[in-house]
Order: C-alpha cells, then sequence, then structure tokens
C-alpha cells in the first residue's frame, strides 16, 4: 500500500508542474496583454485615451467605446471623417491641439452630444462655417486660440447655448458681432477671448449693452482699436470698475491714433491723445446699475424692467448660477411668474450684482438690468434720550440736598472727632506784614507831667524796622490814634537805603 500512495504523489506532482511553471514564468517576465480595441501605440487607462505626440495623420480607425477623454494633440492630423466619433459615446472631452487642421466641415462633431470640452488650438483653421461646430450642445468650453481664423459665420455659435469659456485669441479676426456673438446667447457665457486680433471695427453700444458678468470676461487687449472718444471712456469706466479683463491688461490695451501701425498708444498712459474727449460723449452709453441697500434678514424684491414684453426673463446670481423659475438651487432666491426676483430672507451671500437677462421678438436678445445688493447687518436703535426726566431728577436730588444742609443736625460723633483732629493738627499761620511790623516795633510813652519835654501830650515815639518781606527796604509808618494832624512839621522819616533783607536798618517815626 505504501507503493500505491508513493505513486499517487508522483503523479500529482507531474500533473501540478505545468500550471506551477506557468504561473512562474507570468511573475517573472509576463507581459499584460493590450486592452481590448485600443490603438496601437496609444496608451489606455480605464477612460483615458492617449495618442498624443505619435505624428499620425489619421485619427486610429478602431477606439474603445469606454474612453471619456480623448487625446490626440501633437500631431500631424489635416482632416476628420463625419461621423467619426459615433462609437465614442461617453465622449466628455476631445484634445485636438498642435495639429494641421485647416478645415472642419459638416457633421465632423454630429455624434458628440455629451462632450463638454473640445481643443482645437494651435492648428491652421482659417474659417467657422455655419455648420462646423453642429451637435456640441453640451459644449461648454471651446478652444480656438493660435489659429488663422479670419472670418466667423454669423451662426458660427448657433446651437452652442451651454458654452461658457470661448477662447479666440492670437487669430486674425477683424470683427466680430457682438450684438449677437454669432449666435451665440450670454446666458452661460463668461469668457470671451478675442484678444490679438486684428479688431479695427467695434461698435461701442453694442459693446456698452452687454451684461456685466461679461465684461468682466471680455479681453480685448493686443488689438489695433480705434482711439475713438467713446471707446475710451468706455474702457476707462471699466478699468475703474476694476473689471479684471481690463485691470489685469490694462498696458495692453492700444489704439491706433493716426490710423498706421507705428502710431500705437496705451490707452491707459497717453491721456493726452484723448484730452479734447468730452465726457457727454460717454453718457447713455451703459445704463447703470442700480444700487440697493438692505438689511438683513429683511425680504427683497427685484423686478426686469424691460421697455417691451418679454417672453423669457432669466437672471443671474452674484455667484454666476442662472436663475429661473422656480428659483435657486439652494431655495433662498425665487423667480416669480412675472419674471421678478424675490429673496424673503437677504443673508450675506446675496450681496452682489445681479443681472436680469429678457428676451423676446421685440427685444434685444441681451437686454439687461443690472442691481448691485448691499446687506447691511442691523443697527440697535439707541433709546431716545428723555430731557425731562433728567431735569426732574437734576431738581429732586439738589432740592433733597438743601433740605440736608438746612434741617439735618450734624452728628455727636462727627462733631468731636472734626475738633479733635482740628486740636491735633494745629499749624502756626504765617503773620502778615502789619502783624510783623507792630511786632517788632516798641512804642515809648512820655508821662504828662515832665518838664523837660515840650511836646505836646500824648505824643509816642515809634522805632520801627522795615519787614523783611514784601517792603523792599520802605519803612511803613504806624500813626497813632492821637496824632495832631494841625501840626505834621514835626514828622521826620529816616528810611534805610539797605534792602529788605538787610537786618540792621532802622527807621525813626515822630508823632
Amino acid at each position: 500500500m505504501a507503493w500505491l500512495v508513493l505513486l499517487g504523489a508522483l503523479l500529482g506532482a507531474l500533473l501540478c508542474m505545468p500550471r506551477v511553471g506557468v504561473g512562474s514564468l507570468g511573475s517573472e517576465g509576463f507581459l499584460p496583454s493590450a486592452p481590448h480595441n485600443c490603438p496601437y501605440r496609444c496608451v489606455c487607462a480605464a477612460d483615458l485615451l492617449s495618442c498624443a505626440g505619435l505624428g499620425l495623420q489619421d485619427v486610429p480607425a478602431a477606439l474603445p467605446a469606454a474612453a471619456a477623454d480623448l487625446d490626440l494633440s501633437h500631431n500631424a492630423l489635416q482632416r476628420l471623417r463625419p461621423g467619426w466619433l459615433a462609437p465614442l459615446s461617453r465622449l466628455r472631452a476631445l484634445r485636438l491641439g498642435h495639429n494641421e487642421l485647416d478645415v472642419l466641415g459638416h457633421g465632423v462633431f454630429t455624434n458628440a452630444s455629451g462632450l463638454r470640452l473640445l481643443d482645437l488650438s494651435s492648428n491652421a483653421l482659417r474659417a467657422l462655417g455655419r455648420h462646423d461646430l453642429e451637435g456640441l450642445g453640451a459644449l461648454e468650453r471651446l478652444l480656438l486660440f493660435n489659429n488663422r481664423l479670419a472670418h466667423l459665420d454669423e451662426h458660427a455659435f448657433h446651437g452652442l447655448g451651454a458654452l461658457s469659456r470661448l477662447y479666440l485669441g492670437c487669430n486674425e479676426l477683424s470683427s466680430f458681432s457682438f450684438d449677437h456673438l454669432h449666435g451665440l446667447g450670454t446666458t452661460h457665457l463668461r469668457t470671451l477671448d478675442l484678444s490679438s486680433n486684428r479688431l479695427g471695427r467695434i461698435p461701442v453700444p453694442d459693446l456698452a449693452a452687454l451684461p456685466a458678468f461679461l465684461k468682466n470676461g471680455l479681453y480685448l487687449h493686443n488689438n489695433p482699436l480705434p482711439c475713438d472718444c467713446r471707446l475710451y471712456h468706455l474702457l476707462q469706466r471699466w478699468h475703474q470698475r476694476g473689471l479684471s479683463a481690463v485691470s489685469d491688461f490694462a498696458r495692453e490695451y492700444m489704439c491706433l491714433a493716426f490710423k498706421v501701425p507705428t502710431s500705437r498708444v496705451r490707452f491707459f498712459e497717453h491721456s493726452r491723445v484723448f484730452e479734447n474727449c468730452s465726457a457727454a460723449l460717454a453718457q447713455g452709453l451703459e445704463q447703470p446699475e442700480v444700487q440697493l441697500h438692505v438689511q438683513m434678514g429683511r425680504s427683497l424684491r427685484l423686478h426686469c424692467n424691460t421697455s417691451a414684453p418679454a417672453v423669457r426673463i432669466a437672471w443671474v446670481s452674484p455667484q454666476h448660477e442662472l436663475l429661473v423659475a422656480p428659483g435657486s438651487r439652494d431655495g433662498s432666491i425665487a423667480v416669480l411668474a412675472d419674471g421678478s426676483l424675490a429673496i424673503s430672507n437677504v443673508q450675506p451671500q446675496h450681496e452682489g450684482v445681479f443681472v436680469c437677462l429678457a428676451a423676446g421678438p421685440r427685444l434685444h436678445h441681451n437686454q439687461t438690468h443690472e442691481y448691485n445688493v448691499s446687506v447691511h447687518f442691523p443697527h440697535p436703535e439707541p433709546e431716545a434720550f428723555n430731557t425731562g426726566f433728567t431735569t426732574l431728577l437734576g431738581c429732586a436730588v439738589g432740592l433733597v440736598l438743601v433740605l440736608l444742609y438746612l434741617f439735618a443736625p450734624p452728628c455727636p460723633g462727627c462733631r468731636r472727632c472734626y475738633r479733635r483732629t482740628c486740636h491735633c493738627r494745629r499749624w502756626p499761620r504765617a503773620p502778615s506784614p502789619l502783624q510783623e511790623l507792630s511786632a517788632q516795633s516798641s512804642v515809648l510813652s512820655t508821662p504828662p507831667d515832665v518838664p523837660s519835654r515840650k511836646a505836646s501830650v500824648h505824643k509816642h515815639v515809634v522805632f520801627l524796622e522795615p519787614g523783611r518781606r514784601g517792603l523792599n527796604g520802605r519803612v511803613q509808618l504806624a500813626v497813632a490814634e492821637d496824632f495832631d494832624l494841625y501840626n505834621p512839621v514835626g514828622l521826620r522819616l529816616k528810611a534805610g537805603s539797605e534792602s529788605a533783607s538787610s537786618t540792621g536798618s532802622e527807621g525813626l517815626v515822630m508823632t
């Protein structure tokens, strides 16, 4: 039985050896096979397909249907077949930049209804026809810069209702229709780049009629603009308002002073060219935005006043959210049936510019009204100052003090304390000048019965010493009460010439 067990183990090992061998080879040097339908030399990762920089002259025939992002940039593509995107129903981004495409043609993007990004930059496109961009109803960003575009069909962008960013810079456009934007609506458009072209004619009223959010993203620098007074005042106002498209590229706004390329001057640095322009020419170009101030927590209602009945009214919030009935996504803003906008509880996020977009058969499709809303925090109202009450209170307090002074006897304890304090703190007071003189004087009275004296009775001899302070060396006379006014001849004065500081001077006064 032992040899049977050994034979079974040996057979099992022989059966398992090929499986283990294949596994070991795979773990050491196995190269994963290419994903299904991935073109040769391309890179496929999940829903990304990159065939960039391969020098392709034609689009690969087999493309994986799972691709959502297709990169065919930096190749040598010259033509695109109609319907070539039919297998890519999930495609969201298509990059065709840095190729040699000179024309698109009808039906090229027919099957790209879900495309969000289309990059056609750095090609050789010379014109855009009416049907070149058909089928791109969901497109949000279109990159056409650095081509050779010199002509745009009047309805080249018709049907691109969701487009928010259009880049047409670095081309050869000499004109652009700002009144209808070549079929492109202004509802979602936020960026329109027309920089570094050949725009020499710009209708200023159509430019001024654009909504505020599009003016902030309208790039017109590096164009040979005319040195027009109305255009200057319009761009100057945009610059003062801080619109980023103007303020960020202020040095690159040029105009031709004499319609020759060598006479280019900078709009915002050579004001002497426009010193004779009257500001009255720019009045009425732009409808001034309405300034509204509202306290937080209050209600607000905005009306879209149009010159003619509007078929469709939409609003754009300060956060660039398109507002249609019933209102905003968070429910704080409502769009009513008459087209007005209502906010029941104003909050700080409602501060900014609200733009009304009105459309109708009798209205210009981009007729707008702007409301600049400023939200303020409520301030507590101060209490009214009652002067009558304060006057009455002051009179009552004064009356009480008077009554206490007249009728309230001082407490005995306070009187004893006061007397004790005065007795303990009795300080000698400085004598006055007269007291000082009287203290320093000596009066000698002669008796009336002395025969040797011939003077009148009750005469006094007074010796006075000049005061040491305040007399300045002069003698002050002390007159007795019985001084004989009828015989003042006998009065003799002798004053020392010393100053008040000397102590030996004396004066004799006879009275």
